[in-house]
């Protein structure tokens, strides 16, 4: 009797669990949509910072163009004229600064002692030889005379420590080998390129000696 009483309970408690699980299921649709609807808390982003300023900062305007820079006019520094001294070899240097014309030189410079008759043979005697070939006279031949006789003593190896060389002081010496390839022992050849530089250079000996005399170098 206890057995069939108690089947009516047990069927009645399946009854309501079957019940309520029908009515809370939340895999029910309506369930499931209404939390799909409902809304997510999100955190709002913080306001961005912001800075201004006070006083008279914002006024203050700095630029780089408002000034000029002068720079100070050089000082022309003037070299003096370099002097060169006379020694007992030689004192100048055929071609060893700037020629200077002719007509720069004043007439009482280029007048020299009158040359005496040279000893045939000798390097003074070839020297007029060809001076007065070239249509030049004896003042010529005396101005020539007094400029090598300074320059080189009319030694045909005279060597000056700069590289000079030979009666007229051809700087270098080389040079002379435009005249003849024995212009180391050969007046006639070193007479003849030096009375070439004075020609193209000062047009006369005594152009070349008036030079000489006022910059003790031709």
């Amino acid at each position: 009797m206890r057995r069939r009483s108690n089947v009516p309970a047990l069927s009645f408690f399946a009854v309501a669990l079957l019940a309520c699980g029908s009515l809370f299921n939340p895999l029910q649709a309506d369930v499931a949509q209404a939390a799909v609807d409902t809304p997510v808390l999100t955190k709002a982003p913080a306001a961005p910072q912001q800075f201004s300023a006070h006083g008279t900062y914002a006024d203050f305007d700095v630029t780089r163009d408002g000034y000029e820079i002068i720079k100070p006019v050089p000082k022309k520094v003037v070299k003096p004229a370099p002097v060169v001294t006379a020694t007992d070899t030689t004192t100048t240097t055929t071609g060893a600064a700037k020629p200077a014309s002719a007509a720069a030189v004043t007439p009482s410079n280029s007048i020299a002692a009158v040359a005496a008759t040279p000893d045939p043979g000798s390097a003074q005697a070839i020297a007029l030889q060809l001076v007065t070939a070239r249509g030049w006279g004896n003042d010529q031949y005396s101005c020539l005379v007094s400029l090598w006789n300074k320059e080189s003593g009319w030694r045909v190896n005279a060597y000056n420590p700069s590289g000079a060389y030979g009666i007229p002081q051809a700087l270098p010496g080389s040079k002379m080998a435009t005249a003849g390839a024995d212009w180391q022992t050969n007046p006639a050849t070193q007479i003849t390129w030096g009375l070439n530089y004075i020609s193209g250079v000062y047009g006369t000996p005594c152009g070349a000696w008036g030079h000489s005399q006022s910059f003790n170098w031709y």
